[in-house]
This record gives structure tokens, sequence and C-alpha cells, in this order.
């Protein structure tokens, strides 16, 4: 454990917190995937082929956070962690919110051409997948990085205008 606690540059048992729902989330995100492919079949399948999804997940997730250590600039290692979980709530939440709110509108694939409703579908979860990544950012203790990384990507946008 202490090796562990070394690798990931933690000083405090409660930053041991980051990992392990690190490792819940990617559990979730391979039954995922693994109820995507064997949605007829049997709940242990479903498991076991989750658990085969889970190591390679893992082999992606840590190559991307040796890659993304030297770009993204913070303090601790396991901040990575914390900064992945933001990444996955607030894709996950943009979709969820944009759903009701093209309901709302009155939106529907059967009144809309469908090319044109998907279209929008992203605009809409675009928009709201802005806002809850500085919210949860914020929530997580990540804000400035959070909040730069938005700056930059309103840019790349040609949204400039709006950040002076």
């Amino acid at each position: 454990m202490e090796k562990f606690k070394k690798h990931w540059e933690i000083q405090h048992n409660w930053q041991l917190l980051f990992p392990f729902f690190g490792l819940v989330i990617l559990g979730y995100s391979a039954y995922k995937i693994a109820n995507a492919i064997l949605s007829d079949y049997n709940f242990i399948f479903k498991i076991l082929l989750a658990i085969i999804f889970f190591f390679p997940l893992l082999k992606l997730t840590l190559f991307l956070f040796k890659k993304l250590e030297k770009k993204w600039i913070l303090d601790y290692k396991w901040e990575m962690i914390r900064v992945f979980m933001v990444f996955a709530v607030t894709g996950s939440s943009s979709l969820i919110i944009g759903k009701p709110i093209i309901k709302f509108i009155g939106i529907t694939k059967e009144n809309l051409n469908p090319m044109l409703y998907w279209i929008l579908y992203i605009i809409i979860g675009l928009i709201f997948y802005q806002i809850l990544l500085v919210t949860f950012g914020w929530l997580f203790g990540q804000f400035q990085f959070f909040w730069e990384f938005e700056k930059k990507m309103l840019r790349r946008f040609g949204l400039k205008r709006f950040l002076d």
C-alpha cells in the first residue's frame, strides 16, 4: 500500500477515495460496454465480459495518465484521477440533461429530420457540457484547472470574444 501511495503521491488517507472511485467508475464502464454487447444474455456472462474489458480499459487509462501527466499541470498524480472523474461525470450528465431539454422544446426524431435532430442534440449537449465541466470541476476541487481548460476550448470554438 505504501508503494501505491508513493506512486500516486497520496499524502492523506482520504485521497485514496479517488483511486477507489476511479476503479469503480472504470468497472461500471466495462459493465456498460459488456451489457451493450450482450444485452440478451445472462447477468453472469455480462460480468465475465466486463471483467475481460476492465483490464484493457485500465491499461488504456494508465497510458493516458502517463501521456497527459506531462501536458496537464497538476500538483499531484492522484489529481489526474479526479480530473478523469470530472470528465466522466460531465459527459454522462450533459447527455442525461440534454434529452429532457430537447423533449421540452418539442423536438423528436418523428417531427424533425433525424440528421437535424442529432445535430441539435449534440449542440445542446455541448452547451451543457461547458457549464457542467466547470461546475463539476469546482465540486471536485479542480476549478482552476477546468476554468483554464474551458477557456482553451472556447477559444478553439472561435468564441474568444466571450472570454474578454
